[in-house]
This record gives C-alpha cells, structure tokens and sequence, in this order.
C-alpha cells in the first residue's frame, strides 16, 4: 500500500469514526443548548439503541447475565438491520420523551451540579441493569450481509463497505436535521430558545412541547448512532460511557446548539483519533483533551457557538 492510499485509509477512517459522534453529539448540542439541561445519561440511550438495535437484527446467544441463568439462553427477533433501523429510534425517541418529562424537566431550574448528579447517576443505573441482565462480556453485532464486504475505493483500493454506508447515514440524518432545525417552526422556536429562552416564553410560545420535542429527537440520534455503530465495535454495557465523552467534546469544539459546529467538531476529533492512532497510539486519548483545550482557549464559546444572550 503506498504512502498516499495509506493517508486516504486514515482520513476516511476518521471520518466514519467522527460520524458516530456526530449523530450522539448533535441530540446533545440540542438539548444542552436549547433546554440548558447537562444530560450526561445521553450515553446511556446510546447503549439502549445497540442492545435493542442488536436483538431486532440478529438472535443472540447469550452467554452471561441474569436472562441466560433464567433459561433465556438465545433472544433476538432476527428480523435484520433495515427494520432495526426504523424501529430503534422510534424506541429511543419515547425513552427520550419519558426522560424529559420525568427526569430532566423538574431539573432545569436546578444548577447545573444536580443536572450532572442526576443524570451520571441515571446512566450508571442503565449500565448496570444491562450487565445485570445481559452479563459484562461483549457481543457481535454482526454486519448487514448486503455490506458485509470490501468495496474497490478510489486511491484507496479496497475497504470496508459498512464504513461508507455509516457515513451516508450519517450524511442524510444530519441533512434532515438541519432542515428540521433550519426550515420549520418547530426549528424557529427550537434556535431561539439557543439564544434566548426566556425572551421566547415571554413572547407568549409555549415551550414545553418543543422541549419535549428537542429531548425526543435528540434521543432517536443517538439510537441510530447506536444502530449503526454497532457492528463497528464490540456490544457491551460499557459502550455509553465510552462515546459520551467524545461526543461531549464534539460539542465543546463545535459549539452548543450548532448542529454545523458538531460536524465539524465531529470530524476534527475523529480525524485526530484516526491519524494519532496511525503514528502514536498511546497519544490518541490524550491528543483529542489537547485539541478541546486549544479550542476553547481561542475561542471559548466553540468554533461555530454564539454567545448567549444577556441582559
């Protein structure tokens, strides 16, 4: 492989793996921007998407936990990855909906410590009801055998097919969300509630509802991001915690509720994981903490964030 196929393979890799936390940290910018609200249980509905993404695909044998002691050895629909698709985010979406009216809207007039608490907390929780009921070992969330295969790219030569329908599905969710959040009303009420949510009440909109809305929509992302990363990487309780903080950085550098500032965001901490991964993998943790910190010392608000408005 020569030098120049080499780096094509790198920065693509880094791009499918921005991806992922582009689709968690676009519900989390949202949420954070518009509703003010630290969720740091949006990992959590992450992990709920992969499990459930995973046992509407495939039947899994299970090997650990609670279910297999009590017979259920084998569980899983089997019915393949495209109705995992359509079904996870509409799962994740009504569990986005519960959290929002029952965790985080008593919680939005609390300071931002108790946010943290309650939903570290809630996250921990879900984490350790799945190791409970489906063991702590991994599980392999097995490929669509329509993308199963290596696909000729250009420069490149052959690579993973799934890799490149990540980053169209990436590509078309964002796209509608940007129109969502651009070109409705629901969008209007949704970006001035970024920039100032208590002159939009006093305006006389009801913001309950798009709330509920944000927080639904934001938690279907990050079910599809759990659908399609998972046959990326292996399936297990820790999977949430795991992505949070990427996508929590992927805000950070972008800019909260700036749905282009997580893309890019998302594709410089990808494409930074990728390339010090290639040449210092020890450094590839660290490296993504040195880029969040250079950014915010340049600008603190995030590459594409708005200062708030105050009075």
């Amino acid at each position: 492989m020569s030098l120049v196929s080499e780096v094509a393979t790198v920065l693509i890799n880094g791009l499918q793996q921005g991806a992922i936390y582009v689709l968690v940290a676009i519900g989390l910018s949202i949420i954070l921007g518009t509703l003010k609200f630290v969720n740091f249980a949006h990992g959590a509905l992450y992990l709920i998407g992969t499990y459930v993404g995973l046992f509407i695909t495939l039947e899994v044998q299970l090997t650990g936990g609670k279910l297999a002691e009590w017979g259920y050895t084998e569980l899983g629909l089997g019915w393949g990855f495209l109705p995992a698709l359509i079904i996870v985010p509409v799962v994740v979406f009504a569990v986005g909906v519960l959290m929002e009216r029952f965790v985080a809207r008593p919680f939005y007039d609390r300071p931002d410590t108790d946010q943290i608490l309650l939903t570290f907390g809630l996250a921990i929780v879900v984490q350790e009801v799945f190791k409970i009921l489906f063991g702590g070992q991994s599980y392999n969330f097995a490929r669509p055998a329509w993308a199963s295969g290596p696909v000729s790219v250009p420069i490149i030569g052959s690579f993973p097919q799934w890799r490149l329908y990540v980053l169209g599905i990436t590509a078309a969710l964002v796209i509608g969300v940007y129109l969502l959040i651009e070109y409705t009303d629901f969008g209007l009420v949704v970006r001035a509630g970024t920039r100032d949510a208590e002159m939009v009440q006093l305006l006389g909109i009801r913001i309950t509802r798009p709330y509920l809305m944000v927080f639904g929509v934001g938690a279907a992302l990050a079910g599809v991001a759990g659908v399609v990363g998972g046959p990326l990487y292996a399936v297990n309780p820790n999977i949430g915690t795991e992505v949070l903080v990427p996508a929590f950085l992927v805000v950070v550098i972008g800019g909260v509720g700036s749905i282009t500032g997580a893309v890019l965001g998302g594709i410089l901490i990808g494409e930074t994981l990728a390339i010090l991964v290639a040449v210092a993998p020890q450094w590839s943790q660290v490296g993504i903490y040195v880029l969040a910190a250079i950014v915010l010392l340049a600008r603190p608000q995030g590459l594409l964030g708005v200062e708030e408005v105050t009075p």
